[in-house]
């Protein structure tokens, strides 16, 4: 039973970070991110096809009687057509969208299927979604620390040379254009691990029969935070927004993410 909880775990974290590179690949276009991304889903499907046809042949059923047996299938069909349009479409948001949904539903799967039948480590494994939820999402403020700090450098740098002052300490400052490239690529990785932390707190939730607060100044300010930080790498694509717009922008993202992790935790019903 304990190798299982690794197995669903092992999961999980690979579906993740496919789900993480098809983001990155999503914004930045990077074939070599997508191809990783890509072998990480495949993975994930080659496992839960071992499953399905261990039920089907060995267990002689289809995964489709319960609620719980059709969140599988339904989650290995996703995969199935992750994997397909990956290869077959070149419309890129439609596999990550797709993705993303397909890793909600099987993490519903697994944390329902673990409390049900793992008993003692379906219970621990539904403590550590919990634990992930919090570290992930410490984790993506920790990258949307670093942007906010290397906007905040790019301001001072553009403040000096258009001031021409304070020459000596420009180099320590470092490039504009590449302090704006860096700002922009620490929030590309911080976004789709806000999501993940998002995904993973709502299901647990769900599972482990919490009261959950849709209407929560916590839950609604990650919500929040999470839309701005979108809004960021929309405009920064589309509208081609660079330089001090852009850095005026994700400075005032960050406070909004500092108002939410302080003053609204404190304010929480849900979190404490």
């Amino acid at each position: 039973m304990v190798e299982l909880k690794w197995l669903y775990e092992f999961i999980l974290i690979i579906h993740g970070l496919s789900l993480m590179g098809y983001f990155i690949d999503f914004i930045q276009h990077n074939r070599r991110v997508n191809q990783a991304a890509f072998w990480l889903l495949g993975l994930v499907w080659i496992i839960q096809t071992i499953f399905l046809f261990y039920e089907m042949f060995f267990e002689k059923n289809f995964p489709i009687v319960t609620l719980n047996d059709s969140l599988f299938f339904y989650s290995w069909v996703l995969v199935t057509i992750s994997l397909a349009a990956n290869k077959l479409f070149p419309v890129h948001f439609i596999v990550f969208f797709t993705n993303t949904f397909s890793f909600f539903i099987l993490l519903l799967y697994l944390l329902s299927d673990a409390q049900k039948n793992l008993e003692t480590h379906g219970l621990q494994l539904v403590h550590e979604i919990l634990m992930a939820h919090i570290i992930i999402a410490i984790i993506s403020y920790g990258f949307f620390t670093l942007s906010f700090l290397l906007s905040f450098m790019y301001l001072i740098q553009y403040r000096l040379l258009k001031r021409k002052q304070g020459f000596k300490w420009m180099w320590r400052f470092g490039d504009l254009k590449q302090l704006d490239d860096y700002a922009f690529k620490t929030v590309t990785i911080g976004v789709p691990l806000l999501l993940i932390a998002i995904i993973l707190g709502i299901v647990w939730a769900y599972v482990s029969n919490s009261v959950f607060y849709w209407v929560d100044l916590k839950t609604i300010g990650s919500f929040v935070v999470l839309a701005v930080y979108i809004v960021y790498l929309a405009i920064r694509i589309i509208k081609k927004y660079k330089g001090r717009s852009i850095a005026i922008y994700n400075t005032a993202a960050f406070l909004l993410l500092i108002i939410n992790f302080f003053l609204f935790s404190t304010l929480s019903n849900f979190h404490f």
